[in-house]
């Protein structure tokens, strides 16, 4: 049986994080720029480091599997960092920045459902200990940002204040 519980958590939680963006997310989104949409989702992002526990002696159960936990550690390591310069250069206005917002949102997106395959295929649940709730809560509100920042980039850009987000 409880090799059924991270998936259930995972769809779960990713169930109620869609309702909260929807219901509440989006709607304040679409009063801001694009610009300023994306600065909470990217600092949310930002704490995407925290994968790196994955190699945790002590955060960790047991030793998770290599081929799982090396991928997953450093690819939320660079969506964090990806997240980081690419809010830096929306914040300094540099014309990349909507560039950069697209590469994160790529590797981060890909990363995610790259660590949760992984997991199955290695089933690593069992050992995750304390990082049980990266994949539990956190992975299915990374997710669900990563849908809403994709709808941001894909609105249509004009020059008022009121764009909205499909």
């Amino acid at each position: 049986m409880s090799n059924y519980i991270q998936p259930v958590n995972l769809f779960l939680s990713t169930l109620a994080f869609m309702l909260i963006a929807q219901w509440y997310v989006i709607p304040a989104l679409k009063r801001m720029t694009r610009e300023q949409a994306l600065q909470p989702l990217l600092l949310l992002h930002s704490f995407r480091h925290i994968g790196l526990m994955f190699l945790a002696i002590g955060a960790v159960k047991y030793e998770l599997p290599t081929a799982f936990a090396v991928p997953a550690a450093f690819g939320d390591l660079i969506a964090s960092l990806l997240a980081l310069l690419a809010l830096a250069f929306i914040r300094l206005h540099w014309t990349p920045a909507i560039l950069i917002v697209w590469l994160f949102n790529i590797e981060g997106t890909l990363d995610l459902f790259n660590a949760v395959f992984l997991g199955i295929i290695h089933d690593a649940w069992d050992g995750m200990g304390a990082t049980f709730w990266i994949p539990s809560v956190i992975v299915p509100a990374l997710l669900v940002t990563h849908y809403i920042v994709f709808l941001i980039l894909l609105r249509p850009v004009n020059d008022n204040k009121s764009e909205n987000i499909s």
